[in-house]
């Protein structure tokens, strides 16, 4: 930036991104103080080098906002976990599916684990049929993105939510947060209440 570029000339690019040209390194510093702006070579490899002129603190500081913007909204890959038993009783069926339809409508996914004990090892189509129902009543929120499979004692399926799903729940966050930001710079600044005037160790104030 400035007098750290070290080219002889420089393709000078201006501030509302018009293309001057090839001129020389002092030529283009020149410009930059007229206008008040920085000089900042923006691809140094090129030959000769590109700079463009730009209010180099300005830059850095939207430059911030769009990255913490950016991390805001980036989508995070979360697993939840359901266990379920192959005969598993119709309330307790209901209440797991309602964890599942959380996590999935949160963007999450759902690891849902089918674990087999004594004898039902025997009978992996009752875990099979339990997830193919799962699946089914599911289908508008997610889908499965790794089939049923036997892990040892478990049969294992991966659901994941539909893109538009996820795209609601991140949007959702990021409100979420904004109102939280918001809420944190309207709030009052509360003044501590003054302490109360002590009189000298054991006098009582009369």
């Amino acid at each position: 930036m400035n007098e750290q570029i070290r080219a002889r000339e420089v393709r000078l690019v201006g501030p509302e991104g018009e293309q001057v040209g090839i001129v020389p390194l002092e030529r283009a510093l020149q410009l930059a103080a007229d206008v008040s702006l920085d000089l900042v070579e923006v691809a140094p490899m090129a030959r000769p080098p590109v700079c463009k002129l730009m209010d180099f603190g300005k830059f850095k500081y939207e430059s911030a906002l769009k990255a913490r913007e950016a991390r805001r909204n980036q989508q995070q890959t979360v697993i939840k976990e359901m266990k379920l038993r192959p005969k598993i009783d119709p309330h307790d069926y209901e209440t797991k599916k309602g964890h599942v339809v959380r996590f999935l409508k949160a963007g999450d996914k759902v690891k849902v684990t089918i674990m087999f004990r004594g004898r039902e090892q025997s009978r992996p189509e009752l875990g099979y049929r339990l997830l193919r129902r799962l699946e089914s009543e599911i289908s508008e929120l997610g889908y499965v993105e790794a089939a049923p499979k036997q892990d040892g004692r478990n049969m294992i399926m991966v659901l994941a939510p539909h893109r538009a799903v996820k795209a609601s729940a991140t949007a959702a966050r990021a409100g979420s947060a904004r109102e939280r930001e918001a809420s944190a710079a309207e709030a009052p600044l509360t003044e501590a209440p003054p302490a109360e005037a002590a009189g000298p160790a054991g006098t009582t104030g009369e």
